[in-house]
């Protein structure tokens, strides 16, 4: 068994568990027994399609453990069924995902005493699906193998939360309609690297995706992104751009949603966000938020995503010029700040959440 590291000394994605969970399959024997053993080098030929054709896809989720000691998943079935619908897009084998939840399950349980006890850490699991047919070739794969390691990892800001400047990107695009901006895809991630590399160069920390003449915003590198505008008779209007095919389908996205629309719907009263709340889905652009922002209308903006969670921004670099957005003292706005505890408290088990699938008690 591996040493466990002193948690604070954790980086996100360095450190792996004992153990991993491979399933193989092949196009006339279906998917083969699922199993559990060391995390270890995996055995591919080099003519296997991932290499060639991007045939990749992953997931991304979290398992936490509470006071009392019980491990929990957060929302494991919306990955589950995102999973799917990658595997789909690129016509790689689809699967029961409720036995492959069992089989996570059980990886997970093995290896939870890699869970630090620290508050803010938990367990990120990472299920992949690849092409591993030995054949040059562009076809959809007579062979596959889906795979899911863990990696312990703390809060993403343990210090208290940071602002962070953005890269309004014009020069590249990271999806079109038609694409597979929807659906998570190792494809999706590599031509990213190179706007993200140019916009800290110029002093941003990650790039904020445009598309088309108009610059709509998408994504916030690889979060959702979300935007509260102050409205005429003083309520607030939250806004992310709708799921047109070139939008991620976050979970964090969803969670978010979720609960601003059942506080707004007065179903659920989440503490200190604003009464007066009005949820869209709909296209925002830069123009939009320019003006807002001069106007004194822009409230907050900030992205969503499973490793953060909430991201605040404090600024646009954009056609030259900064776009300065408000944050708090601690750094997070009105509507982000009481849904992030919201979140939080779900994903950790300190509020009681049909969300929160128990794995070990």
């Amino acid at each position: 068994m591996k040493t466990h590291p002193p948690a604070n000394t954790l980086q996100f994605g360095h450190t792996f568990t004992d153990h991993m969970l491979t399933i193989p399959w092949n196009l006339f024997t279906g998917w083969g027994p699922p199993k559990i053993g060391p995390y270890a080098p995996l055995a591919l030929e080099p003519s296997s399609t991932v290499f060639h054709y991007a045939q990749t896809l992953f997931e991304g989720m979290k398992a936490y453990r509470d006071k009392e000691g019980k491990v929990s998943l957060f929302r494991p079935d919306m990955n589950m069924k995102r999973m799917n619908n990658s595997a789909k897009r690129i016509a790689l084998p689809t699967f029961n995902g409720d036995a492959l939840l069992e089989c996570i399950k059980e990886l997970v349980r093995l290896d939870k005493d890699w869970i630090p006890k620290e508050p803010g850490y938990s367990l990120y699991v990472r299920p992949t699906l690849i092409g591993t047919q030995t054949t040059i070739g562009v076809s959809p794969p007579a062979d596959a193998l889906l795979f899911v390691i863990c990696c312990p990892v703390g809060p993403y800001y343990p210090k208290g939360f940071k602002p962070v400047a953005l890269y309004g990107t014009t020069e590249y695009i990271r999806a079109a309609p038609g694409g597979t901006g929807a659906f998570k895809l190792g494809v999706n991630y590599a031509p990213g690297v190179v706007a993200q590399r140019e916009a800290a160069k110029l002093g941003y920390v990650q790039n904020l995706w445009l598309h088309g003449p108009e610059h709509y915003l998408t994504e916030v590198g690889t979060m959702n992104m979300f935007v509260v505008f102050k409205q005429p008779d003083g309520g607030l209007e939250l806004v992310t751009p709708p799921l047109d095919g070139m939008i991620l389908p976050g979970v964090t996205r969803d969670s978010v949603l979720a609960l601003a629309r059942s506080h707004a719907s007065h179903t659920q009263h989440i503490p200190n966000l604003p009464s007066n709340l009005t949820v869209s889905e709909r296209p925002v652009t830069m123009a939009e938020v320019k003006a807002a922002s001069t106007e004194g209308r822009l409230v907050e903006l900030f992205g969503a995503g499973t490793a953060a969670v909430i991201s605040p921004v404090d600024r646009i670099g954009y056609m030259g010029e900064d776009v300065l957005i408000p944050t708090g003292e601690d750094g997070m706005g009105p509507v982000s700040r009481p849904i992030w505890k919201e979140l939080v408290g779900r994903q950790t088990g300190a509020i009681k959440s049909e969300w929160s699938v128990t794995v070990s008690e």
